[in-house]
């Protein structure tokens, strides 16, 4: 793959208040499994640090199929099913291409 070839999306999500630890670890557990898919180079879950309602899931994907693949895992399904009553309004996404670093070094 040439440089700028991965794909990274930005998951935002809004949880409500009182859902944020049962998000968090279901989030977590979905994290653990995706990375062990080929396609994928990195999930990381991280929270606002001045509203910890706030979630941005940071997904790093080696191509657009490896992207599809993922949605038709059943931890992915799980975790759709999971926590989809616990956001307060329904999740976001942007797409990026990566710059830099090169693939070499994912």
């Amino acid at each position: 793959m040439s440089k700028g070839s991965l794909m990274v999306v930005h998951v935002h999500v809004h949880v409500k208040p009182d859902c944020v630890d049962a998000f968090r670890d279901a989030s977590i557990e979905n994290a653990r499994n995706s990375v062990r898919e080929p396609g994928i180079a990195r999930f990381d879950v991280v929270r606002q640090s001045d509203d910890p309602a706030r979630f941005v899931l940071v997904e790093v994907y080696r191509s657009a199929e490896a992207l599809a693949a993922h949605k038709e895992t059943e931890h992915y399904k799980t975790w759709r099913d999971t926590v989809e009553s616990m956001m307060a309004k329904p999740r976001s996404n942007v797409k990026y291409v990566n710059v830099s670093p090169g693939e070499e070094d994912w």
